[in-house]
């Protein structure tokens, strides 16, 4: 795998890195002896770091000490980065330069402590770009395009859409397959498609200014970001009710809907029970729309609101029209228990003391 490339396609990953050894936790001169293979110094001062992932902690502070001692060793200059915390920050990482001019080492306890994986950082979360493409685009409307870029990439990945490579007059493999966001707002869910290679994409929004929003942000991104490879990329953008799709869309011919759908007020008060109730009777009639245009095998990536506003929880409870909620995370993971999913398998995104939480709900064609 090409870390630095993939990493910057799956929003929800923090960093990629490879295991190289294991060890007993205890063997201090076996694990200081695996570092040393993947220290590989370059010209100029090397900084390098270490984070523990574990709940047993581990003395690192010798470990630091031996490693600076065998670099001058080998006259090389060195700082060792540190954070208050016991892992290293994706800034931190960053902004030291750790994954091209240093090494971050990664220690990761198993078996109740008794054995240590030793590893290195290779990319860490490109956290510039993602904020550059959200506070630096030229339409971004704090009412109706509020979705993180990683939270689009996310959700994009969710889909499972199987990837149809093509050839394009620019040389660039996309992929074909057709992606829809029927409230597409600000547009980022069809940007970061873009940057991801899909080639097909439709746009929606029942507010005029919302597609002017994207389509100036559309253009921004062409401009800013390889615009070779973005040649040959296909839009189609309605001012359109997602209740009425039907009516510009082909029949079954989508092979995924991902979206974030009006969520309700961001300000104010208001009476939580009513929104719910007119938010359920929209994603109803938007549901029944999707059944329409989208392929039998396709699938639907959605956010539902939760309400966080009083000391009672509210939730959307839509007819689901023939489409069924099913679990997002792969067979094999399943068992695995890192990723707490709700009674109806769907994932929580959110921060504490945020009053509306998101539900990210998929949904597969029965």
């Amino acid at each position: 795998i090409n870390a630095q490339e993939l990493i910057k396609k799956i929003g929800g990953v923090i960093k990629i890195g490879k295991i190289a050894a294991k060890s007993d936790a205890q063997n201090q001169e076996k694990i200081l002896e695996e570092i040393k293979k993947l220290l590989k110094p370059k010209s100029g001062k090397f900084k390098f770091g270490i984070s523990c992932y574990n709940k047993k902690k581990i003395n690192i502070k010798p470990l630091a000490m031996e490693i600076k001692k065998y670099l001058r060793e080998q006259n090389v200059s060195c700082r060792w980065v540190t954070s208050r915390e016991t892992t290293l920050s994706s800034v931190v990482v960053e902004q030291n330069k750790l994954t091209s001019k240093g090494a971050e080492i990664v220690l990761i306890n198993l078996k109740g402590g008794s054995e240590v994986l030793i590893g290195q950082t290779l990319a860490v979360q490109p956290f510039k770009e993602l904020s550059f493409r959200d506070y630096g685009r030229p339409a971004r409307d704090d009412r109706s395009g509020m979705l993180p870029p990683k939270l689009a990439q996310i959700m994009i990945n969710l889909s499972a859409i199987e990837p149809h490579y093509v050839e394009t007059h620019c040389n660039a493999s996309l992929r074909n397959a057709v992606i829809l966001d029927p409230f597409c707002g600000s547009g980022t869910i069809l940007t970061e498609a873009m940057l991801m290679g899909y080639e097909n994409l439709i746009g929606a929004d029942i507010s005029k200014k919302a597609i002017n929003n994207t389509e100036k942000n559309i253009n921004w991104i062409k401009t800013k970001f390889h615009p070779a490879i973005l040649c040959g990329i296909k839009f189609q953008l309605y001012n359109k009710n997602a209740t009425e799709l039907s009516k510009l869309i082909k029949p079954n011919s989508i092979d995924a809907i991902i979206t974030e759908p009006y969520l309700g007020p961001q300000r104010g008060k208001f009476d939580i029970k009513k929104t719910v109730h007119e938010l359920e009777q929209l994603y109803t009639k938007s549901l029944a729309e999707f059944k329409k245009v989208l392929k039998p095998n396709g699938q639907i990536v959605m956010i539902w609101p939760i309400f966080r506003v009083t000391d009672n929880v509210e939730r959307i409870t839509a007819d689901l029209n023939g489409f069924k909620i099913t679990n997002p995370i792969p067979e094999n993971l399943q068992n695995q228990k890192t990723i707490q999913l709700t009674d109806r398998n769907t994932i929580i995104y959110g921060r504490p003391g945020q009053k509306i939480w998101r539900e990210i709900v998929v949904l597969e064609n029965l």
